[in-house]
């Protein structure tokens, strides 16, 4: 089994670029907004039981995947390299899923190229909290400034990582180089 962690800053192209490496590989996209957005229309983000409820809903499915026997999975994730919790998560990730190959791809573009993303439909039809474009802009901004989302060079401590800046390359190139790069079948 195959777990892809694609992550970046917001708008950045995880979903779509995992879309297309599902399309490729056969592998589960499970997107970072599927248990946000839906806790979101109950909880208010910022709250213990949204927060609760969204981990303890990716744990529950990571871990069905874990032991299951399907192909695998791809895992989209806004990673704050300078939050302890968010290298937590990672590595609490990884323990679901020790026996099985990990795969680390972090996506970069420049906020220009992120700022037009956040605003094309695909996004704004799979993710209905961003609908309002004049606030997840700012939030993108206001992420960029308040948290470290890019990795320092040699940061990450996998193997098995890539990282890619996809400001000038479409979903489908940026998904087929992670393919062959992997050797994902």
């Amino acid at each position: 089994m195959d777990l892809v962690i694609i992550f970046g800053p917001q708008a950045v192209g995880k979903m779509t670029v995992g879309e297309e490496l599902s399309k490729l590989t056969g592998l589960k996209l499970f997107h970072n907004h599927m248990t946000i957005d839906l806790v979101l229309k109950i909880f208010d983000y910022e709250t213990k039981e949204a927060q609760e409820l969204i981990r303890l809903f990716r744990d529950e499915i990571m871990i069905k995947m874990s032991k299951s026997n399907q192909k695998g999975m791809i895992f989209t994730f806004v990673w704050a390299f300078d939050m302890k919790s968010d290298w937590d998560y990672i590595k609490h990730i990884c323990a679901i899923f020790e026996n099985h190959k990990i795969h680390f791809v972090e996506l970069n573009a420049d906020v220009e190229t992120r700022l037009a993303r956040n605003i094309t439909d695909n996004r704004l039809n799979k993710k209905w909290t961003k609908r309002n474009t004049e606030w997840s802009s700012k939030e993108l901004i206001s992420s960029m400034n308040k948290y470290r989302l890019v990795s320092n060079e040699k940061e990450i401590p996998y193997q098995n990582y890539i990282r890619i800046d996809n400001s000038n390359l479409s979903a489908i190139d940026t998904a087929r180089r992670i393919k062959k790069y992997f050797n994902l079948k």
